[in-house]
């Protein structure tokens, strides 16, 4: 069984210095409504980051293996919020932006079917208490004149 171990270090209010095993830090705050100083990113959307980067290194990996030509990525989570406490995510919709050139559809359906049903740990856990949408875009980009 593997063991990740992650922890807070109180600065001052409602900010806090987040760290894990792997050594980097993040600011954590809350928003002054709440009593915070506004000064790091709300433990929520921690949770919305670490599942747009869980997904897109899948779906990225899994493109470059299947040799497509991408040039940009993104990925855009929207998640809705129950409007009463714990505000737990009630809705997510994961929106892929692909830019490349002669990138195939189904190449890029597959990558996105992969991380949510087989790879991406943070998907498989939101989705357990939040259904998941997945779209995607395919921006084409110009082909590089032959000199």
């Amino acid at each position: 069984m593997e063991t990740m171990n992650a922890s807070v270090l109180w600065t001052h209010d409602l900010s806090f210095v987040g760290s894990a095993d792997s050594g980097f830090t993040v600011n954590l705050s809350a928003d002054p409504s709440a009593g915070g100083s506004n000064d790091g990113l709300r433990p929520m959307e921690l949770l919305a980051i670490g599942l747009a980067g869980c997904t897109a290194m899948d779906v990225l990996s899994i493109l470059k293996k299947k040799r497509q030509d991408v040039t940009g990525f993104e990925v855009k989570v929207h998640a809705e919020r129950a409007p009463d406490h714990p505000r737990v995510f009630t809705k997510i919709l994961i929106e892929y932006l692909v830019r490349g050139r002669q990138v195939a559809p189904e190449a890029v359906e597959r990558a996105i079917e992969l991380s949510e049903t087989k790879y991406c740990s943070a998907q498989a856990m939101l989705g357990r208490v939040a259904p998941i949408q997945h779209t995607y875009q395919i921006i084409e980009e110009a082909t590089a004149p032959v000199a």
